[in-house]
């Protein structure tokens, strides 16, 4: 590599971040140029970014190395979304990650922007060891209620893995009809790294959903509201009154009386 005296900025910025090495670093920071001193203290930051960021994941799996310890090493989190919408299906997902993987900025998806949720989607499609979705749509929802809607989607994602997990691990409720070891955590998106994966995959599969579900009913602007009971949703509601995507369970859908 030429000596930096003799490159210009943008070199020593591709030097740099290719070879973050503590001489390297030591000979930017003591650099004449400022711009080339920024480099370095931008690398520090961000350096020092990366290190809280591992932390934090490694805060994520508590329970998945208390269970892996215990020799169940094939973990399947178990989240859902869209419990409380007033029209369209609950969907669940079931996802089973590697111990070693590279996700970061993984969270809750309630607590990750769409962006950030559409880019850790696709990554953990992409390291998961296996991943399945499941969903009871409004009637069943209505017949049964959303609490065992929302198990009997999280039944068939976990039936729908190919690989069989060893352990569940479940954002707040119990499977008595899935027959196999689970531990579930009351705010388990915001506590288990395994979880918070699969509450990403159903975030984001679900308002996919209700995007395209928009072109059938319009006017309820779900493309927007993902089924939510915003003000322009409640105004279009008692107006029209429900459509067959609506959960007439609901109290307040119960209230519209027309139907298309």
């Amino acid at each position: 590599m030429q000596p930096l005296s003799q490159m210009n900025v943008r070199e020593v910025e591709e030097a740099l971040y290719n070879d973050p090495s503590p001489q390297m670093l030591c000979a930017c920071q003591n650099d004449p140029r400022q711009g080339v001193r920024r480099l370095a203290v931008r690398l520090v930051k961000d350096q020092q970014a990366q290190v809280r960021e591992q932390a934090r994941i490694q805060l994520l799996l508590v329970e998945e190395k208390k269970l892996w310890n215990q020799g169940f090493l094939l973990l399947a989190g178990i989240d859902e979304a869209g419990r409380g919408p007033l029209a369209g299906p609950v969907v669940a997902a079931a996802c089973i990650l590697p111990s070693l993987f590279d996700l970061p900025g993984l969270n809750d998806s309630k607590m990750l922007t769409e962006s950030k949720r559409e880019k850790l989607y696709t990554q953990i499609q992409a390291q998961a060891i296996d991943y399945a979705l499941g969903s009871a749509e409004p009637a069943e929802i209505d017949a049964l209620n959303i609490l065992q809607a929302t198990k009997l989607a999280m039944k068939r994602a976990i039936e729908g893995l190919t690989v069989r997990p060893h352990y569940l691990m479940i954002d707040a409720v119990q499977l008595p009809a899935v027959n196999l070891p689970q531990l579930p955590l009351v705010g388990g998106d915001r506590l288990s790294a395994t979880i918070a994966a699969a509450s990403i995959l159903a975030k984001v599969t679900r308002d996919r959903l209700m995007v395209d579900l928009d072109a059938l009913y319009p006017e309820y602007t779900f493309s927007k509201n993902k089924g939510y009971g915003t003000s322009e949703h409640m105004k279009v509601l008692r107006r029209l009154g429900p459509c067959p995507l609506h959960r007439r369970s609901f109290a307040p859908v119960k209230q519209g009386s027309s139907v298309i």
